[in-house]
């Protein structure tokens, strides 16, 4: 029995078989189907007046990329940031970088490129039993230049 399926669990019942496990699932379904959902909730969050943008700058990116450790794994691209800190030293591809930042910021689109993930699931040592999510931890490698792109943004604002 694979320890993934037996963390699955529904009423304290694992489901090995995948026909139960969809039962489970349709059984939740048709539980909340029919359930009222008041949208007024959102009505009481305040709105926030939206302010112009600044563009990104060389500085902010390298500045970003300083703070990241050589010793990081790399993300589902196989770019480490060892790799990323010699290409932004080429003064053309921070540029290009620089501008992929931007342009995403003024078409508000997040490629689907730097959504792309690599999730590892790993169990936790000595354990009496392995069918709780606590049991497990979750390690999640994201995309590096979207990563670096994320951390500009969060400096940025």
């Amino acid at each position: 029995m694979s320890l993934a399926i037996e963390a699955v669990q529904y009423n304290g019942q694992p489901y090995i078989e995948i026909e139960d496990l969809w039962q489970a699932l349709h059984q939740i379904f048709n539980l909340v189907q029919n359930c009222q959902v008041n949208a007024s909730l959102l009505d009481e969050i305040p709105t926030k007046l939206s302010s112009l943008w600044s563009p990104f700058s060389r500085k902010e990116f390298t500045s970003a990329i300083d703070k990241c450790s050589n010793l990081s794994a790399s993300g589902p691209n196989r770019i480490s940031w060892k790799h990323l800190k010699i290409i932004v030293k080429d003064e053309e591809c921070l540029g290009n970088i620089v501008n992929i930042a931007n342009m995403c910021i003024n078409l508000g689109h997040w490629p689907l490129h730097f959504k792309s993930s690599l999730s590892i699931i790993i169990p936790k040592l000595n354990k009496a039993a392995y069918d709780f999510l606590k049991s497990f931890y979750s390690i999640v490698f994201l995309n590096t230049l979207g990563k670096l792109i994320e951390k500009v943004i969060g400096e940025h604002l």
